[in-house]
């Protein structure tokens, strides 16, 4: 988990260790993996929580988990309690967007008093596939299909301190062995997840029947939809150079496209890729094409 999140965080370029991240910490397994992970690879980390005083009794324990959490690995911590039943009324609109309105709002105050780089959530490939099937349902065109962003804008301060998502290179189920197995770490649970009223839950419920290369390769291919908007809108991006890579040598049926390209980026002379009916072999920052004999 360490090298993968690392690996992952250097190649999209989302952290500096020079500059404290803001990490969304509720004390779920996903953003407790997080944090773990990112002291574990060096980054300074201030931790925020949010008690949207929707779960009675839990959201205090969960609180109270967070906190003693922090305290346990010496980690700074932010705690704001939201009245978010009475923000809902007050602006008309459901409860579950209330609570996305208050946290982005504060993590963007805390960001900002904290100097910090960037606010880290723990959104995964689960949840990535939840988000194209979510869309798929309502129905969307290329964009629908980009999902979520391993780096976005905060939608409640777009100029402000982006946010980031780690963990997009992993999966949930991954992540609850990584702390029960790996590093013995415990967790809260959220009960309102098994509310298959919640139409996300409904979804996460689905997604039960698809095996870790299903999640998997539902995630990649939001990656992929990805490039193919960024050569649209004329963006020079990883992403980007990933799909027009893609797009030249798709005829030749090599799998790692994205190892291909990183590749080449690094000017890995010598470098050699197969498929079942061609060689792909770096040479003088080029990619030369060969069929196997």
């Amino acid at each position: 988990m360490l090298r993968r999140v690392s690996t992952y965080i250097r190649q999209r370029g989302l952290l500096d260790k020079q500059f404290p991240v803001l990490v969304a910490l509720s004390g779920g397994a996903d953003s407790v993996a997080l944090l773990d992970v990112l002291l574990r690879a060096g980054y300074t980390c201030i931790a925020a929580h949010c008690n949207f005083a929707l779960r009675g009794a839990e959201s205090d324990r969960d609180e109270t988990f967070v906190r003693n959490l922090c305290t346990e690995w010496n980690v700074p911590l932010e705690v704001i309690r939201f009245d978010t039943l009475l923000y809902a009324r007050d602006k008309g609109i459901s409860v579950e967007m209330a609570a996305r309105e208050l946290r982005y709002t504060w993590f963007e105050q805390v960001a900002k008093a904290h100097a910090c780089q960037a606010v880290a959530v723990a959104h995964h490939q689960n949840d990535q596939a939840e988000t194209l099937l979510l869309n798929l349902r309502r129905g969307t065109g290329l964009r629908g299909l980009t999902g979520m962003r391993p780096r976005s804008v905060n939608p409640m301060a777009p100029e402000g301190i982006p946010l980031i998502r780690p963990l997009l290179c992993t999966t949930h189920e991954y992540i609850i062995h990584y702390l029960r197995d790996k590093r013995h770490i415990q967790w809260v649970e959220d009960s309102t997840n098994s509310d298959t009223s919640i139409t996300r839950n409904a979804i996460r419920e689905q997604l039960r029947q698809y095996s870790k290369s299903d999640i998997e390769h539902m995630a990649q291919t939001a990656e992929f939809m990805q490039g193919y908007a960024d050569m649209l809108d004329g963006k020079d991006t990883r992403e980007a150079g990933i799909a027009k890579l893609y797009e030249s040598i798709r005829e030749y049926g090599f799998a790692e496209i994205d190892k291909i390209y990183d590749a080449l980026q690094r000017g890995e002379g010598g470098k050699t890729f197969t498929s079942k009916t061609h060689k792909a072999t770096i040479k003088k920052g080029q990619l030369c094409i060969t069929t196997v004999s």
